[in-house]
């Protein structure tokens, strides 16, 4: 082991230790939040409005600050795009960063000097409680890979603007620069698969030892790394591959396809990141949910998703196991932002989540109100009964089918199919029937039939995401839907 790796492991320690400790008192370490944030939103366009120097507490906050998706936000960013300075934070932002989600198309989401080190050193920390919790330091003696967006950036007005991970590769730290892969100008590249394709090339005969993607992104570079090596397994190319980081989506329904493509399981640490903050990662064991980041510029409110009252919830305030929406106030101006994730608590002190879906993607055309976290756990529990690879799938209903009852329709792209089709489709619904008891109802009470699994070729999703611009490291395939405007596309 080297000097690097020997170091690390007292380094992690120490900063994971100094994380625990503001964690195990998340209402002292979110009040000290508040208190920076307000000091900074009065000196805004955005805080004289709603008076934020008045503001003492969660309370006020709540009180004074309306909720807002982005298109409550967008007249602000649209002042910011002109020129005018403290708007929403003082001064002009760094970046925006720009993203896609909303029925209007893309979005802007600014990223200040303030803002910047919450993604950048809360990625660094989940790497050190990964040593800090295995002991295990030896990823840093090797190459790591980390599959984003471009850095080559664009302009909004005269602010540079581009995707996260873009922005966050002009800002890698020194101590990465030299283990660090693909090379500024493979990322730079503006195709994705042509990317893929130079990054396998850059790749092969390295030491890779950690990798770092949403989980579609690096199942396709897998696939294109081993038809190029004609080996069986990632390990074969990488015997040392020991570090999965990934984020963005739930592993679960990727976890068999991406373990036979290894040859393996590899340890992983899944992170929170998005393009509004750097929200939590994986501190201990993947069960236990992600611990969230709480002194870092991001105060959170917690909306029930269940029942009509609609003031968020502060830390000291959340309850096991119920389903929020996340509320964010943040040191990049975003105030009362609905971010249009769910979540539930797994620990209240450390306060640790599980991201279980979006607000926008559901199904629930009569009634039943199915989420991702529901859909992902039948779908990983049916692999368990009927063993299969899934590359990618999506939900939708059909609420006028040509003949019988309605059914929820299951897309599904296989790596490798089931042996027998119809008991796997079964073996969802069954599963999906134990997890959501309104769904349940409906099937027995006949007024829906069970599901429809329609296989679709390999690629389809590709061609997809394509077609619809999507085609790059950030973006991701929806998993549920009130409607049929993603499967109808899919033919």
């Amino acid at each position: 082991m080297s000097l690097k790796a020997t170091l690390a492991k007292p380094y992690a320690h120490l900063v994971t230790t100094a994380v625990m400790r503001r964690a195990m008192d998340p209402t002292a370490t979110q009040q000290a939040v508040l208190r920076a944030l307000m000091g900074h939103g009065a000196r805004t366009a955005f805080g004289r409005a709603h008076h934020l120097h008045e503001v003492r507490s969660m309370a006020e906050l709540w009180q004074a600050v309306p909720l807002r998706d982005y298109e409550g936000f967008r007249p602000y960013i649209d002042r910011i795009v002109d020129g005018e300075e403290d708007v929403l934070w003082p001064g002009r932002p760094l970046y925006l960063c720009k993203t896609s989600g909303t029925t209007s198309g893309a979005k802007y989401i600014p990223i200040t000097r303030h803002s910047l080190p919450n993604h950048i050193g809360s990625a660094r920390r989940a790497l050190l409680a990964y040593i800090a919790h295995s002991g295990r330091a030896d990823f840093v003696d090797g190459r790591m890979i980390f599959l984003q967006g471009s850095p080559v950036l664009d302009r909004k007005g005269a602010i540079p603007m581009g995707r996260l991970s873009g922005i966050v590769a002009n800002h890698v730290p020194a101590y990465l620069l030299r283990n660090r892969l693909p090379s500024m100008a493979t990322n730079s590249i503006p195709d994705w698969e042509t990317k893929v394709e130079a990054i396998v090339g850059e790749t092969i005969g390295q030491d890779l030892r950690l990798i770092s993607g949403i989980p579609a992104w690096v199942q396709m570079y897998f696939e294109r790394l081993l038809a190029r090596t004609g080996k069986a397994t990632v390990k074969q190319v990488f015997p040392r591959f020991s570090l999965f980081v990934y984020g963005g989506v739930n592993y679960a329904p990727y976890r068999s396809r991406m373990e036979a493509l290894i040859g393996g399981p590899v340890p992983g640490v899944e992170l929170f990141p998005a393009s509004e903050g750097f929200l939590a990662y994986q501190d201990r064991d993947p069960d236990d949910g992600l611990l969230l980041v709480l002194d870092n510029g991001i105060l959170f409110g917690f909306v029930p998703m269940h029942g009509s009252d609609r003031r968020p919830r502060s830390i000291a305030e959340v309850e096991l196991g119920t389903q929020y929406a996340l509320v964010l106030y943040t040191n990049a101006g975003l105030w009362g932002y609905e971010i249009g994730d769910t979540v539930k608590f797994t620990s209240l002190v450390p306060p640790r989540i599980k991201v279980t879906g979006r607000t926008k993607h559901f199904t629930s055309a009569f009634g039943e109100h199915v989420i991702a976290e529901e859909v992902e756990g039948a779908l990983k529990d049916a692999i368990g009964a009927v063993p299969c690879e899934v590359a990618e799938f999506t939900v939708a209903p059909q609420t006028a089918p040509a003949e019988g009852l309605p059914y929820h329709e299951w897309h599904i792209e296989f790596a490798a199919a089931p042996a027998d089709m119809a008991r796997f489709a079964a073996a969802v619904d069954q599963a999906l029937q134990r997890r959501n008891p309104y769904y349940r109802d409906l099937i027995v009470g006949k007024v829906l039939r069970p599901l429809v699994l329609r296989a679709l070729p390999r690629g389809s999703f590709v061609a997809w995401m394509r077609a619809r611009g999507m085609n790059d490291a950030q973006s991701k395939v929806p998993r549920l839907a009130n409607d049929r405007r993603y499967v109808d596309g899919l033919g």
